[in-house]
């Protein structure tokens, strides 16, 4: 366990840097010792150990849990959980959201998550914002596996690089969730950090308004990250997670970088 616990901590400090964007790539599990990543059938896992390649299975992972070998799960989820409800990933030719948000007119894709940009110009990132407004996407499948996690007490963190709160939609409790790269579940002021009600912010997205801050009239920004910023401190307060894990579920991210900026 130390053995596996040492090389998960590196793995979630390069997950969480590259500002607000979403990485896409297949599901991986990771038990005791063992990383398993996936083979070619769905419910197939392939792990090695050592110097030498087991095959395990989904089921035997279950059984692990349903054995009460694995207590304390820790799970990553990124963008490919949440295409089941609807949510475009960022970056599938075609149907992600950075070929769509060309119809917004920005320079480039990725500038609507730049500050530089929206300081400028605001009004594209709200456009977008009200597709993700609640109640637009329900939680699927894998959100409400998740919070079974919880419900049975095997869930010690849920990890998420999504900012489209479908993890909280479905049940599971802020104090088991790290949003990485935060959520809409909040917005400030960009001026004076003023919080500002969730319901005061939506109104004024939803009204294809400009959110404004009521005392000073910056403009409101929900508490996601954007490119540039930290990561949200409890971010890093809950690393310490990894070293207690017995069990770590990496779905719908492949944790890896593309030349992003990072954040030291």
């Amino acid at each position: 366990m130390a053995l596996w616990a040492r090389a998960a901590v590196p793995a979630l400090r390069l997950w969480g840097l590259g500002g607000a964007r979403a990485w896409t790539g297949r599901p991986r599990i990771t038990g005791g010792r063992r990383p398993i990543s996936p083979s070619a059938g769905a419910s197939s896992i392939s792990g090695s150990g050592g110097s030498s390649e087991q095959k395990l299975l989904l089921q035997d992972v279950a059984e692990l849990i349903k054995t009460g070998a694995c207590r304390r799960v820790v799970a990553m989820v990124g963008a490919g959980i949440s295409t089941p409800s609807g949510i475009p990933d960022f970056r599938s030719p075609g149907t992600g959201y950075y070929t769509r948000l060309q119809q917004y007119k920005v320079p480039y894709p990725e500038a609507i998550f730049e500050l530089a940009f929206f300081f400028q110009d605001p009004k594209p990132f709200f456009t977008f914002a009200k597709e993700l407004y609640p109640g637009n996407y329900r939680p699927n499948a894998t959100h409400y596996f998740l919070r079974l996690l919880h419900e049975k007490g095997l869930l010690l963190r849920l990890y998420t690089q999504n900012i489209d709160g479908l993890e909280r939609a479905s049940g599971i409790p802020a104090s088991k969730l790290v949003e990485a790269h935060g959520s809409f579940a909040s917005a400030t002021c960009t001026v004076c950090r003023r919080p500002i009600p969730e319901e005061a912010f939506w109104a004024e997205v939803m009204a294809d308004r400009v959110p404004h801050c009521p005392v000073c009239t910056g403009i409101v920004k929900p508490d996601i990250v954007f490119f540039g910023e930290l990561l949200p401190n409890r971010f890093l307060l809950h690393v310490a997670d990894f070293p207690m894990a017995d069990l770590l579920l990496i779905l719908g991210t492949s944790l890896e970088l593309d030349g992003w900026d990072t954040q030291e």
